[in-house]
């Protein structure tokens, strides 16, 4: 049902609506050049979403179902891989483009969210004026977007965060139908957008009957509706949710031998909450289980004690098993609740809403701006309840376990868009204008970190912001010395291990093994201390890994220097090898570069 305001146009609102299609194409063009120039950012994170869209690809489904990262971003990853017919070399660049993809259904989700809670408002509050219209929202959300895309959900980020906020807005958007209609229709809408948020990470699924409560309460108690009428949308909401997160809960529950819909969020709060040591946890660990109890089913499998060598040959998937599949590695982990945890944990999130808040300045500026020209909140109508209190719902399931602002972003936009259009007042001369300019500033801010980004990169000759150069150089490197996809290597230091493997996925190489540096140090500092460094070296070659591959960063190695006089570099990288199982006298050549390939879109 098209939206109609009920109040007069004014001619502050008419320029907003006529020059609403130039600012989407606007916002669209400027963030299309993140897509071409945003910074490299991959982590472990991503590149185990990369390696679920190759399985997807591959159809090899064992190594798709995973209790940790769930398949529908993998999912899109392959499909824009196979679309733009792009090769492991400039995968990045088309993975860009799915993120730009994601990005504008982000700015249709958005307006879909805007326009239903106006039109909820204008259903429930009839005769009351209220200062911000359809497009004013809109303007409003598409900014608060793209501040969203220039700080924690750039497009440089292979995660599913912002495509879990599409979802989501869409599923509220429907919510929000569902009260003004009462249609079967906008239930199902939101239990389908609810279902796919599912398959989008696993916090959805605990979200999705809290929404399908909301619905029943509010229509209730609010509504008046009969028990007969809420039933209906309720069911309907339930049994499209199902339908599409159905199938993946049995592959999970087939998988692990239990009833199971993921379990990121029980193994997060062992390790935030209870205390449990989240990387590398053994039985003997007795005094780092924390409040868990821990019966571990396939613990790594413990070379060496100290330092901790560890091999994941146990596993078969992913590039680095270690963190690929966390779930499999912690089966019998099972947290208890724990009240000093869960204080402690709630200091710290509490501090990071306010610094949260502190970094998202700009709309709280505009409310607070309004009010003092003369805008009141008006809540009459109790159409802001339902989505207020879904935003107070995602703040608080993240607070109780991990607050970061990547997942909070959807219930800040909730609940801001929410308190603007609950402002009501005569000052529409002044707040269409000041929220006009607020989403210029924004396109501005973004078209200087874009051009920022694209002078940055044109002073190191790269063209396009998803190349990494370090990476490449080493992966080319690994295949000048004969490694061949498939083979095993291990790796010592967070940098190599777990922050950016990128390296080993380029060379089609598997970590197997791991130096594990519980302090994360220098990985020439922790080498160069390690006062067992030769058995360790020696616990590593036995796995049959081909090479031992550490990052140096700044430290580059000397010739005279006696604990590393076999390490070399791994071309123009701050990457080093030693070899292990490869023919003596191997070494990493630097070959010539590829031929430069037109980018994948």
């Amino acid at each position: 049902m098209p939206y109609t305001d009920a109040q007069p146009e004014s001619d502050s609102s008419a320029l907003l609506r006529r020059l609403f299609p130039f600012y989407c194409a606007l916002v669209a063009l400027v963030t299309f050049g993140y897509a071409l120039w945003d910074k490299f950012q991959l982590d472990g994170d991503a590149i185990n979403y990369m390696d679920i869209g190759d399985y997807l690809r591959a159809h090899e489904w064992a190594g798709v179902v995973n209790g940790y990262w769930h398949p529908l971003y993998p999912a899109l990853l392959a499909l824009g891989r196979m679309i733009s017919h792009a090769s492991l070399a400039n995968e990045l660049g088309a993975y860009y483009f799915v993120n730009y993809g994601i990005f504008l259904l982000e700015m249709l989700a958005i307006c879909c969210f805007t326009d239903a809670l106006v039109t909820l408002r204008e259903a429930m509050s009839s005769g009351r004026e209220f200062l911000l219209g359809k497009y004013a929202l809109r303007y409003l959300g598409l900014a608060l977007l793209l501040v969203a895309s220039q700080r924690e959900l750039s497009l440089g980020k292979i995660r599913p965060d912002a495509l879990l906020q599409a979802l989501l807005l869409f599923a509220f958007a429907a919510l929000l139908a569902n009260f003004r209609t009462q249609r079967l229709r906008d239930a199902a809408l939101m239990g389908v957008a609810l279902g796919f948020a599912y398959l989008a990470k696993s916090f959805a699924f605990v979200l999705a009957f809290l929404a399908i409560g909301l619905l029943m309460l509010f229509r209730r108690i609010w509504l008046r509706h009969s028990f007969t009428k809420i039933a209906g949308s309720a069911v309907a909401a339930a049994v499209c949710f199902g339908v599409i997160a159905g199938p993946y809960v049995a592959a999970l529950s087939r998988q692990h031998g239990r009833l199971d819909f993921g379990d990121s969020g029980s193994l997060n709060y062992a390790w935030y909450v209870g205390g449990t040591e989240k990387m590398h946890l053994q039985p003997y660990m007795t005094g780092r289980f924390g409040a868990a109890e821990v019966r571990l089913q396939h613990p790594e499998h413990e070379l060496l004690r100290e330092p901790q060598v560890l091999s994941y040959e146990q596993h078969a998937f992913g590039t680095n098993p270690d963190w690929f599949d966390t779930t499999y590695w912690n089966e019998g982990v099972k947290p208890h609740f724990n009240l000093r945890g869960e204080l402690t944990r709630g200091r710290r999130n509490c501090v990071l809403v306010v610094r949260y808040l502190f970094n998202h300045p700009e709309a709280l500026v505009l409310l607070v701006l309004l009010l003092a020209l003369g805008a009141r909140v008006e809540l009459r109508g109790r159409f802001w309840v339902a989505p207020i209190a879904l935003g107070v719902l995602i703040w608080g399931i993240y607070a109780t376990v991990n607050t970061e602002e990547r997942y909070v972003t959807v219930a800040f936009l909730t609940i801001v868009l929410t308190a603007f259009a609950a402002l009501a007042g005569r000052i529409r001369f002044a707040a269409s204008p000041l929220i006009l300019l607020l989403g210029l500033l924004a396109a501005a801010e973004s078209l200087r970190i874009v051009l920022e980004n694209r002078r940055e990169l044109a002073v190191v000759g790269l063209s396009r912001g998803w190349q990494n150069p370090k990476d490449s150089e080493a992966a080319r490197a690994l295949g000048s010395m004969g490694l061949k996809p498939g083979d095993t290597v291990a790796c010592v230091g967070a940098e190599a291990c777990l922050n950016d493997y990128y390296w080993a996925r380029l060379a089609q190489v598997r970590i197997g093994a791991e130096i594990f540096d519980p302090l994360a140090v220098p990985a020439y500092e922790f080498l160069a201390t390690m006062p067992n460094r030769e058995q360790a070296i020696a616990a590593v070659r036995s796995t049959g890994a081909k090479v031992l591959v550490a990052d140096f960063a700044v430290a580059r190695v000397t010739p005279g220097d006696p604990a590393m006089q076999r390490w070399r570099e791994l071309g123009e990288s701050t990457l080093y090898e030693l070899p292990l199982n490869v023919p003596a006298g191997t070494e990493p050549r630097t070959p010539p570069p590829p031929p430069r390939q037109r980018p994948a879109f």
